[in-house]
């Protein structure tokens, strides 16, 4: 069973061929490829296989079914409507009797962390009683555990009794918590091994399990390449460092003569220094001369300026005017638009307050249709029990012609044999006279 299920366990462990490092070069001649081993049958042909596939299909549903329960329990009031009120109600009990066991778990573990804080009163009559407790409690979880088993196993048979609703549960899948979800994946995962399993014959396992062994001599004989090829990496490495050494000495001997010659060059810098200051007094005199003639230049450039203020005047009163006169178009624009806003505005609230009245006699038809709703479920499920009625009166009526026709057949051949046996009976005595007669002519 679905609810019985714990956990699933790896059934078959191959190596793992993407964990082994490629080699780039290798000594030795590289090997043919080997092919992916793929069964030659694509479908499951004895009852006995399939059997077992239908049966962990279904366990597969029925996990799914189990780990959205608490999603059904939590909403419970949002989907009664579409479940059932039979459904839902064991849906409730099913959520008080986990409730229940919740919280005698957390009063348990509370206990167990209170007995472990007290392990130095382990000679005490209290701990002793203490410890029993915990047992007794131990104990009455199991009747408890069997209880939410039954419920579930009653919430799986009303669910599959009604695809509408288990099809309506399988549709919050997003609602499945992660470690559900992985569950699952294990499952339909075990499913995929399982059918390619039981597509494999004996002598393609024997194959598979040769394909394996080559594989693995083949990573073998890989990896002791790579440690060859590590050994003699090391072994440069060393030269390598070696060379280097010799390398940081040359290195050395050039940072040595570099620092001679930088001595050399600070009095050469000396020299360029004192030169630059004479040629900075020269530019000092010459950049003097060119102030001044740049002075010259900016009080022309100022009345020039001053002119151009003065005319610039005379378009920027011209301008103000401009403006004054757009200023007031605008606000006779804006003054418009707040009379029509404001008519806006009135019609705006008419149609709303024809919309909210719309909106309650929405609702009043929504209730309506809730209750037609309910009142078609009713008559479906009165025009179903007329059906299988009326075809179980069908099926009584078919017997029944049945056991005539076999009666009469039966009857037929009783009429048949007797007339039979009639007409024998009358030929022997029309025999036995026949030969009296004789009898007394020879006498």
């Amino acid at each position: 069973m679905a609810s019985d299920i714990l956990a699933v366990g790896a059934l078959y462990q191959v190596p793992d061929i993407n964990k082994m490092r490629a080699i780039a070069e290798t000594p030795q001649k590289a090997a043919s490829p080997l092919k992916p081993f793929t069964p030659l049958k694509t479908k499951l042909t004895t009852i006995e296989t399939k059997r077992i596939m239908s049966v962990l299909d279904e366990t597969i549903q029925k996990v799914e079914l189990v780990t959205l329960l608490s999603y059904v329990a939590a909403n419970t009031e949002d989907l009664e409507g579409l479940l059932g009120e039979d459904l839902a109600r064991a849906v409730r009990e099913h959520e008080d009797l986990c409730q229940v066991f919740m919280d005698k778990v957390s009063y348990l573990q509370e206990e167990e962390m209170q007995l472990q804080a007290e392990e130095d009163f382990e000679e005490e009559a209290w701990f002793r009683d203490l410890l029993l407790s915990i047992e007794l409690q131990k104990s009455n979880l199991l009747p408890v555990m069997g209880q939410i088993r039954d419920s579930t196993k009653n919430i799986l048979r009303l669910l599959l009794s009604r695809p509408q609703a288990a099809q309506l549960v399988r549709a919050q899948a997003q609602e499945r918590g992660p470690g559900a979800q992985g569950f699952i994946d294990s499952l339909v995962e075990l499913r995929g091994f399982l059918f390619e399993k039981l597509l494999t014959c004996p002598m393609e396992a024997r194959d598979k399990s040769q394909f394996i062994q080559e594989i693995t001599k083949r990573n073998r004989k890989n990896q002791e390449v790579i440690d060859t090829l590590e050994n003699e990496l090391e072994e440069r490495m060393k030269s390598r460092a070696a060379e280097v050494e010799k390398e940081n000495f040359v290195i050395q001997e050039l940072k040595n003569h570099l620092h001679q010659v930088l001595k050399f060059s600070e009095n050469s810098l000396l020299r360029t220094k004192q030169e630059a200051e004479k040629q900075q007094k020269a530019d000092y005199r010459a950049s003097q001369g060119r102030a001044a003639k740049i002075q010259q230049d900016i009080l022309q450039l100022r009345s020039q300026f001053h002119s151009l203020v003065m005319e610039n005047r005379e378009a920027e009163q011209a301008l103000r005017k401009k403006k004054y006169k757009v200023e007031t178009e605008i606000e006779n624009w804006i003054q418009k638009y707040d009379t029509e806003m404001s008519e806006k505005q009135d019609e705006y609230e008419e149609l709303d307050i024809i919309h909210k009245e719309e909106k309650i006699q929405l609702e009043e038809l929504q209730q309506r249709y809730e209750v037609l709703v309910e009142e078609f479920a009713q008559i479906r499920e009165e025009r179903e029990i007329t059906s299988k009625k009326r075809m179980e009166d069908e099926q009584e009526m078919m017997r029944m012609v049945r056991a005539a026709t076999l009666i009469q057949a039966v009857w037929k051949g009783y009429l048949v044999r007797s007339l039979l046996r009639s007409k024998r009976k009358k030929r022997g005595k029309g025999k036995a006279k026949g030969e009296k007669g004789k009898g007394k002519g020879k006498k």
